[in-house]
């Protein structure tokens, strides 16, 4: 079974480090120039979830949450613009940001707090459910 298909049905992580790697395997599988839409609340996972992918892709720098910047680029044999939605508040401020201008194919962007610029989503954009179910371990769904 693809991770696709294992994420439809949902994954349960054991700890931070199987968090990340699940990122990673879905990083491996990603088509080119991809929107992730990341929901859950604080501390369900999304940011180690996207540090995962951003190893798999051979970036170095560490992966913080973007929520004083609204976003971050991080370079490897793929783009990834890391985007906290959090103070954003629809299409207009996402415009405003000229995330866009900055990516260079191929490229991936993850957004966390994805419901303040819905609007902005392509509809191809892959939504994942991260849910904290506590002692480390966390649900991760793809709808």
């Amino acid at each position: 079974m693809n991770i696709f298909d294992r994420l439809r049905q949902g994954i349960t992580t054991a700890n931070a480090e199987d968090t990340a790697a699940i990122g990673a395997e879905l990083a491996a599988a990603l088509p080119p120039d991809s929107v992730l839409a990341l929901h859950g609340d604080l501390g369900s996972g999304k940011t180690t979830f996207v540090a995962g992918m951003a190893r798999a892709w051979g970036i170095a720098d560490p992966v913080t949450s973007p929520s004083y910047n609204l976003f971050i680029l991080h370079k490897g044999t793929r783009m990834l613009a890391h985007l906290d939605a959090y103070r954003l508040r629809g299409a207009g401020d996402m415009d405003a940001l000229m995330v866009e201008e900055f990516l260079k194919s191929p490229y991936c962007i993850a957004v966390e707090w994805p419901e303040n610029v819905s609007e902005w989503l392509p509809e191809n954009a892959l939504h994942l459910r991260l849910r904290d179910m506590g002692a480390d371990r966390h649900e991760i769904r793809l709808d």
